[in-house]
């Protein structure tokens, strides 16, 4: 008969081996000398000073409730990613139309087999419905769990200076980008084919607005002997690469030119990419058209956003387009673009946006548009603490709106990573 293994008792957060790990962190960052220890890391969507300001926290004692907690979490989080993967493209029992499995692929999630065909092709749309034969190709969910799990140990590895964490991090990255024999080639010809209509599409660019995540993985993940001067010259290659793909492909082009959230993320991936690979002056090119490409177009004079209020998720796509913007004022801060305070011709902004979507969140007006899932409002928390950085003499009001959806410290906010689509 089989028995399960006897679990250690879980230790309490004010447990000797708790300050150890704290005493751990400040002694490599000591070792690291003074100039080491003080040195940000280069990651672009999270916040460089409170990343350091977090770590500083470690070495002093008590802890907060509230970092506690975070730190009890993020080691539960990076023990579950020590099991994951590798996850490669190679992977996949689906050979692409190059016939070179190397070729990332995938198919459009919300087209179904035509009922009005023996065979189903060609399959026909239906918005917002999820079908679930896309699993049958394996590298969306592959690369979407390959994203936060890398970003969980790095974050790990940063706060903790835990070895493990950026050894198992490292070897992800290898498998899925950088080995000869299991890496992804730099495109995305083959990302969400519609059957019996298109073997890819501008719009399967959608599949890799992780990536960014990824990059600011990289950056915490600096300075670990698991992570070499080749391996990251090796993702710097990688990247020059796919950021090349993504601005003279037809498929990039295509999703380039995108005028809803599509285009956005698209922004987000390329000025990020611009930004990772020393392409300064292209990634202000790209933050600066935003402004009319994005923001004017997108967002109208009352700050509902019209071209995602006609799917049928109306409202996460709303969050899930403004959540974009947020992500390039954040990227507009290394190029010297201000995108927060942009206003169009008709006077709108990302704020706008924010403030029109508030009042139904938090459940004082009533959604008017088509929705055909559930939906939470905690979606706008990362915007909201966007809006509490800009703008200090509404933070009492945002920190209560924050409250009012479902209050999560700053910290925590760093646990939910990745990006799902």
């Amino acid at each position: 008969m089989n028995r399960r293994k006897s679990r250690r008792p879980r230790r309490p957060r004010g447990h000797p081996a708790w300050r150890g790990l704290a005493g751990f962190a400040c002694g490599m960052m000591l070792m690291l000398g003074s100039a080491g220890a003080q040195m940000a890391p280069r990651v672009f969507l999270l916040h460089r000073q409170s990343l350091m300001g977090l770590r500083a926290r470690l070495c002093r004692q008590p802890w907060s409730p509230a970092l506690a907690a975070f730190l009890d979490q993020l080691r539960k989080q990076a023990r579950r990613a020590m099991h994951a993967g590798p996850f490669s493209v190679m992977d996949k029992s689906y050979i692409p139309p190059s016939g070179n499995k190397h070729d990332y692929m995938s198919w459009a999630p919300y087209f179904w087999p035509n009922p009005r065909t023996s065979h189903g092709l060609p399959y026909i749309r239906r918005d917002g419905l999820r079908n679930p034969q896309i699993k049958k190709i394996t590298d969306h969910d592959e690369l979407h769990r390959l994203i936060p799990a890398v970003e969980t140990l790095a974050l790990a590895y940063f706060l903790m200076r835990r070895q493990r964490y950026a050894s198992h991090a490292a070897h992800l990255i290898r498998v899925w980008f950088l080995d000869p024999a299991t890496y992804m080639k730099p495109n995305l010809n083959y990302a969400q084919g519609i059957p019996g209509r298109v073997t890819g599409r501008g719009i399967g660019v959608i599949d890799t607005a992780g990536f960014p995540h990824l990059i600011d993985a990289l950056g915490l993940l600096a300075g670990s002997p698991a992570w070499t001067p080749a391996d990251q010259a090796g993702m710097v290659r990688w990247f020059t690469h796919y950021l090349h793909w993504l601005l003279t492909s037809r498929n990039g082009r295509a999703e380039q030119a995108a005028k809803n959230n599509h285009g956005t993320w698209y922004d987000v991936q390329a000025a990020d990419e611009a930004l990772f690979t020393s392409q300064p002056g292209l990634a202000r090119r790209i933050l600066v058209r935003a402004r009319r490409r994005r923001i004017a177009r997108q967002i109208a004079a009352n700050g509902r956003e019209p071209l995602e209020t006609v799917r049928t998720q109306s409202f996460q796509y709303s969050m899930m387009n403004l959540r974009g913007l947020c992500e390039l004022v954040r990227l507009g801060h290394f190029a010297g673009v201000d995108l927060w305070r942009y206003r169009s011709p008709q006077g709108a902004g990302i704020v706008t946006a924010l403030d029109y979507l508030l009042p139904y969140a938090l459940g004082g007006k009533r959604w008017p548009y088509h929705e055909i899932t559930r939906w939470s409002p905690r979606g706008l928390r990362p915007m909201l603490w966007a809006a509490v950085r800009h703008d200090r003499s509404r933070s009492a009001a945002l920190l209560a709106a924050l409250r009012q959806i479902g209050f999560t410290p700053k910290e925590k906010i760093w646990l939910n990573l990745g990006w799902q689509n």
